[in-house]
């Protein structure tokens, strides 16, 4: 399935809960629900950035941009995280005001349904979104799907409040779990910039990753004599990586040719959207 169907399969999905949880927000007239709707305008803005991200990401390298177009994908994720954390904010402060004039909520069970059908839906997307970014290794695929997923939790934690205070009359919940809400979906925003900015400031791939390519590396151990200056970085869901291999003076150029093929197919098969640069020295060389 390609990335921009899915994305567009997300931005539907979304459409519809934010159009539901808002009208059961105004209805019920719970903080909870409205900013569990805020929550759904932010995926669904997620959603539109990813579509957008991974449409232009996915373009072929051109003049003006002779690496590609991958780190349009980190940027997307960095703008959705500063999206979340103002709508956080936002969230506290209306929860904030409401803890000081406590109101009964309307039709509560009306709000646990809705909660719960949009719940449904977003697991069933987001479990979609998850596994298509993961194959693609789409950072604002992932970003989506993480967005969508933690929606989930956040709905079902609200639709067991309202049912709490539907039993109880405990009104002051509502404008505790809108705080909640609030600060789970800011946590979300830390993990998903980490994810993102990162590798707009190019920093090297994960350890365990640079450990596999040094595992490859070692399997050719007895064509060459000697790597070094082994750099990495990641781009959206490219991974470049780049390294000097000593060989013997004695070696054709041909030779040297096919062992970096060879090196470079095996990097691939680990990594298949990595662009691989090996600089080759001779011998004597290294002797200098």
């Amino acid at each position: 399935m390609k990335l921009h169907r899915v994305a567009g399969l997300s931005i539907i999905s979304n459409t519809v809960i934010v159009l539901l949880k808002f009208m059961t927000g105004i209805i019920t007239g719970s903080v909870a629900i409205l900013s569990e709707a805020i929550h759904s305008s932010l995926d669904l803005i997620a959603s539109l950035i990813a579509y957008v991200s991974v449409r232009i990401s996915n373009k072929p390298p051109d003049r003006d941009h002779p690496y590609g177009h991958g780190k349009f994908e980190n940027f997307s994720g960095t703008v959705e995280t500063l999206l979340i954390v103002v709508a956080g904010i936002w969230i506290i402060f209306e929860s904030g005001k409401k803890l000081t004039e406590l109101e009964p909520i309307n039709l509560p069970i009306v709000g646990v349904v809705v909660m719960l059908i949009g719940a449904l839906i977003n697991w069933i997307v987001g479990r979609i979104v998850k596994r298509v970014g993961e194959e693609s290794k789409s950072v604002a695929m992932r970003s989506n799907a993480l967005h969508l997923l933690t929606d989930v939790y956040s709905s079902v934690g609200v639709a067991v409040s309202l049912l709490v205070v539907s039993l109880t009359d405990m009104y002051i919940l509502d404008p505790l779990i809108g705080i909640a809400i609030a600060l789970f979906i800011m946590r979300e925003a830390v993990q998903l910039g980490k994810e993102s900015f990162l590798p707009l400031l190019d920093v090297r791939l994960e350890p365990e990753e640079e450990e596999r390519i040094r595992e490859i590396l070692q399997s050719f151990a007895d064509e060459y004599l000697e790597y070094h200056a082994l750099r990495t970085r990641r781009s959206g869901s490219e991974e470049h990586i780049d390294l000097h291999l000593v060989v013997s003076s004695q070696m054709q150029v041909v030779d040297a040719h096919d062992l970096c093929d060879r090196i470079e197919g095996e990097i691939r098969k680990a990594f298949p959207q990595a662009h691989v640069l090996i600089h080759i020295e001779p011998e004597y060389e290294r002797q200098r």
